[in-house]
């Protein structure tokens, strides 16, 4: 019996031969995501189903292995751009929120190789319906910290990192749009290294993640698109770095809610996918 889900996923791979569109796509969501100072993930996965046809768990899993060739390549830089001895005294912080994202990435994961293909698509929609409100929230309103006291910040850190480690192992992202505002509102660190220790959570998270989805045969999709996934991530980092050079060029009141649109719009259409 053919899987299904293998079938439209190498139909979506050898449908689409042109590099430079494949790239081209890779570098749009780059820039997309660096220009607000995030790899873009949440945008390629519309992509990947909507323009390449891959089935929903395939995408999921093409999304996630770009998405950490994005982070390991974004790492040097990050780190580069804050001491080690700055990260080193928020080691707590990292700590305290992979013991939450760590089993949230391996629950997230095994759910989604358990849903059914259409289930998959309706929560897909709403992840990203989700990533909508979060996108405009963060970039819009002034966040603070909580003060909460450390026994409650704690375990919120924990609650916390897990429910962000089943977001991104569902939809192939690296969290950071959570990660971040996460660690600024519970633990009250500057948005700067902030980022950089979003991206020390996110790499064992995605790992974790990308373990657990390697056991399933879905799995398999990776090593039959992978000329397709190293142009599309390609892109992706070329993008991300001309992202970066425009940031601040589009005004923020105008880039947040274009880009809220956008992955609503995607949204409806991976809802009404079959």
């Amino acid at each position: 019996m053919i899987d299904v889900a293998s079938d439209r996923a190498s139909a979506g791979a050898e449908r689409v031969r042109s590099a430079p569109l494949v790239f081209g796509a890779g570098a749009t969501v780059g820039v997309l995501g660096g220009m607000i100072g995030l790899g873009g993930a949440e945008f390629r996965l519309p992509l990947l189903i909507g323009m390449f046809g891959f089935a929903a768990l395939s995408a999921v899993i093409l999304n996630k292995a770009m998405s950490l060739v994005v982070v390991i390549t974004a790492l040097p830089a990050r780190l580069a751009a804050v001491s080690f001895g700055e990260l080193g005294a928020h080691w707590a912080i990292a700590v305290n929120l992979l013991a939450g994202s760590l089993l949230g990435a391996w629950a997230g994961a095994s759910w989604a190789v358990r849903m059914r293909s259409a289930t998959l698509y309706k929560v897909l929609a709403i992840l990203m319906v989700g990533m909508a409100l979060a996108l405009v929230v963060t970039h819009t309103t002034a966040v603070g910290s909580l003060g909460l006291p450390g026994p409650v910040r704690v375990v919120a850190g924990v609650v916390a990192g897990f429910g962000i480690g089943v977001v991104a192992a569902i939809m192939g992202v690296a969290g950071g749009e959570l990660l971040i505002p996460t660690i600024v509102l519970l633990f009250g660190v500057d948005i700067k290294p902030a980022g950089s220790l979003s991206l020390l959570v996110s790499l064992p998270t995605m790992l974790v993640a990308f373990a657990r989805y390697s056991r399933d045969g879905s799995f398999a999709v990776l090593g039959a698109s992978l000329r397709f996934a190293a142009l599309m991530a390609t892109g992706s980092i070329a993008g991300a770095l001309l992202g970066g050079f425009l940031l601040g060029v589009v005004p923020g009141l105008v880039l947040i809610p274009a880009l809220a649109i956008i992955l609503l719009i995607s949204a409806v259409k991976v809802a009404r996918h079959d």
